[in-house]
């Protein structure tokens, strides 16, 4: 399977995942696929659906999917938005970038949001108390070559061409918004940021509102998909011994890339929460160790 990798970057992005994930819904899913906390949006774009609701509370992350699929970009603005704004920061350098990024924080053009997205430092995504992007420059004034913005343009056509294809509607909402929309034969993803673990999301992430998706969660009709971390050398997700003991749950080590500092850029174990028989459902080979993994956990 061909991973398609989303023109915009986030923490946590799952690219790596994707396949695991797929894995795991039912051969027969024809509902609605809805993600309370879509990111970059690589699940659902890799997974295509035929329909999908796809929500964020960011709404830079909205507003720049909302302007491809209303084609107010499309491919060929973005190659020669990149070329022009990539040939000013070669030329001028980081002065060009916090020129854009002032420029972003006034007008919020998507645009210059991905100019932003994919010349900071270490592809983050973080904004301060007013709302305001705060990344610093990569320190790369030829960030923007010739092969880096055929590689971006590329992954907008790609989306491009999936949105005309697919009934996708994407909201800046609520997580339990979102997950309102569920009905029975439908599937909720959620990849919320990690409780427990250092985040820049959004609006932030506490215990309260992990909480309060495992209300929603637990209420809904839908088949749910839950992301979160196990286990990492250090310590291990309290959680999932408390509010989602209830659930199946598979694992998997990955190794992330992102982050501020490099010292938060080590292997995880990975975990699928699900409220039905993912076990049953992912290949032959997998089932007997991630059902050890399983039982081992919850025995200790």
């Amino acid at each position: 399977m061909k991973i398609h990798v989303p023109p915009i970057k986030t923490q946590g992005i799952k690219t790596k995942l994707v396949q695991w994930i797929k894995s795991i819904i039912p051969d027969d899913f024809n509902g609605v696929w809805i993600e309370p906390f879509m990111g970059s949006g690589v699940v659902a774009f890799n997974i295509m659906p035929k329909k999908a609701i796809l929500g964020d509370t960011n709404p830079h992350l909205i507003n720049f999917y909302n302007s491809i699929l209303k084609k107010e970009i499309t491919p060929q603005i973005a190659r020669l938005y990149l070329q022009e704004e990539g040939k000013k920061l070669f030329e001028n350098g980081e002065e060009h970038y916090y020129l854009i990024r002032e420029r972003f924080n006034k007008e919020k053009d998507p645009l210059d949001f991905l100019f932003l997205n994919r010349s900071c430092f270490n592809g983050m995504i973080r904004f301060n108390r007013k709302g305001g992007f705060n990344v610093p420059f990569c320190r790369k004034p030829e960030r923007f070559a010739k092969a880096y913005i055929t590689k971006i343009v590329n992954q907008i056509e790609y989306v491009y061409n999936l949105l005309q294809l697919k009934d996708v509607t994407f909201v800046c909402q609520d997580f339990s918004e979102t997950i309102q929309n569920g009905k029975s034969g439908d599937i909720i993803y959620c990849d919320p940021p990690y409780i427990g673990r250092h985040t820049e999301y959004f609006n932030g992430w506490d215990e309260h509102k992990e909480l309060e998706l495992n209300r929603q969660l637990s209420n809904t009709s839908s088949n749910f998909i839950l992301s979160t971390w196990h286990s990492n050398i250090y310590r291990e997700n309290e959680y999932l011994k408390t509010i989602w003991k209830n659930y199946n749950l598979i694992t998997r080590e990955h190794f992330y890339h992102l982050g501020g500092k490099e010292k938060n850029r080590n292997s995880m174990l990975e975990a699928l929460i699900t409220n039905y028989d993912a076990i049953s459902i992912v290949e032959e080979p997998m089932k007997k160790a991630q059902l050890t993994l399983f039982e081992h956990y919850y025995a200790t």
